[in-house]
C-alpha cells in the first residue's frame, strides 16, 4: 500500500498483519479524493482542510489528506498494533507537524467533545461489524469542532444497512467492491 498522490507519493505506508485492521484500499482512496477535487462536495481547498479521522487504523486517509496538503489530521485509533503501525507511518513520511494521535476510543468519555479543532472533513471507517454508527454520528452533530459545511465521509461494507441520524443527509454515495463510500452533511 502506498500514498497515492501530493509531497509524499509512492511512499509505501506499512498495514497490518493481522485481520483486526482493514486498510482503505488503494483504488478506494484515489476515488474519494478524486470526488473530493472534482465535485461541489468539499467547500474548501484541501489545503486548507482540517481533517478528522476517526478508526483511523495504520492511518490511510489522513496520510493520503496529508500529504496532498492538509493543513491538520487529528487521527482516533484504540487499537494498539494499529497505533504502532500509524506512528511509524507519520514517522516514515515525516508528518509529525500535520498530524496529532488520540489513542483513545471514540465511544468512550466523550472524547470529541475535548477536541479544539473545526473540522472541514471528517472521515468514519469502523469496522464493518460496528452497530454505533447512529450513535457516533449524533454524538458528532452535536459539537462544536462540526459545522454544517464540514463533509462526512462513512465507509461501510456495500450490504450493511445503516440506520443513520435524521441530522445526517446524504449526498452521495459510490460503490467499490465490497466497499460502499457515504458522502452526506448534518443538516439544523
Amino acid at each position: 500500500m502506498r500514498i497515492i498522490s501530493g509531497t509524499a507519493k509512492g511512499k509505501k505506508i506499512f498495514t497490518p498483519v493481522d485481520k483486526k485492521t482493514r486498510p482503505l484500499r488503494d483504488m478506494v482512496r484515489e476515488s474519494i479524493f478524486n470526488i473530493l477535487y472534482h465535485s461541489n462536495l468539499l467547500k474548501f481547498e484541501l489545503d486548507k482542510c482540517t481533517v478528522l479521522d476517526l478508526f483511523s487504523g495504520v492511518g490511510s486517509f489522513g496520510l493520503e489528506a496529508i500529504s496532498r496538503g492538509a493543513k491538520k489530521v487529528i487521527f482516533f485509533e484504540d487499537y494498539n498494533p494499529a497505533i504502532k503501525l500509524l506512528i511509524k507511518n507519520i514517522n516514515n513520511l515525516e508528518f509529525h507537524r500535520q498530524a496529532k494521535i488520540n489513542k483513545k476510543n471514540i465511544y468512550l468519555d466523550n472524547e470529541l467533545k475535548k477536541l479544539n479543532y473545526k473540522f472541514d472533513i471528517v472521515f468514519l471507517d469502523p469496522p464493518f461489524r460496528d452497530k454505533n454508527l447512529k450513535l457516533l454520528l449524533k454524538n458528532l452533530s452535536t459539537i462544536k469542532s462540526i459545522k454544517s459545511e464540514t463533509l462526512i465521509i462513512i465507509h461501510r461494507h456495500k450490504n450493511t444497512k445503516d440506520d443513520f441520524n435524521v441530522k445526517f443527509k446524504i449526498a452521495r454515495e459510490e460503490f467499490y467492491g465490497s466497499s460502499k463510500i457515504i458522502f452526506g452533511f448534518f443538516i439544523s
